[in-house]
């Protein structure tokens, strides 16, 4: 993997670890050569992410549309800064400049990131690697809740399995650089979505 996307929140939240995980991630990812992809803020845990990464002599691209350029308070030392039209533009196009995905704690925002990418996988649009970083258990309860879809038949075991889950980054790192994607279904055609 030579770029990651990580989605988390543009607020810091009150426990001091995600902060602390958001900077060291930021730092590994410099670290190993990997692009970094982020929202563009300088605020919250997307702040802390990019500024580890920035520190470390990483790169950093930032994606943000027009309209959140003042409320999120863009980054003005990244790498490289993609202004798009709208937030389905932002998506696509962290989306398209990453090999691969990373959710850290957040909000509505980062579930929404997150659930649109797991979709496509799961509908066989990309195989890309997907990664919560489960700092304190933030996520626990929404794996269980993943869990019961399972067990209430609404959710494939293979397509909860899709999603690399770890407290520790580098562990996190080796099992998306490990991860084999499920086959695409012979029903589903890309061409055909």
């Amino acid at each position: 993997m030579h770029s990651i996307v990580v989605f988390c929140g543009s607020s810091e939240g009150e426990d001091p670890k995600i902060i602390a995980d958001a900077s060291k991630l930021g730092s590994t990812l410099a670290d190993q050569n990997i692009t970094l992809i982020y929202g563009a803020a300088r605020i919250g845990v997307m702040g802390h992410v990019a500024q580890g990464c920035l520190d470390n002599g990483g790169k950093v691209i930032g994606v943000i549309p027009d309209f959140l350029m003042l409320r999120e308070v863009y980054h003005s030392g990244l790498s490289e800064l993609i202004i798009t039209k709208s937030m389905h533009e932002r998506k696509l196009k962290m989306y398209e400049l990453s090999e691969g995905i990373i959710m850290l704690p957040g909000g509505y925002g980062t579930l929404e990131e997150f659930f649109e990418i797991i979709t496509w996988a799961q509908l066989g649009l990309h195989q890309k690697p997907i990664g919560i970083l489960n700092t304190n258990g933030f996520y626990d309860e929404l794996l269980a809740m993943l869990r019961k879809m399972i067990d209430q038949q609404f959710l494939k075991k293979e397509n909860y399995e899709m999603i690399q889950v770890d407290d520790r980054i580098v562990r996190l790192l080796q099992k998306m650089r490990d991860y084999e994607p499920i086959p695409v279904p012979k029903w589903l055609k890309k061409g055909q979505v």
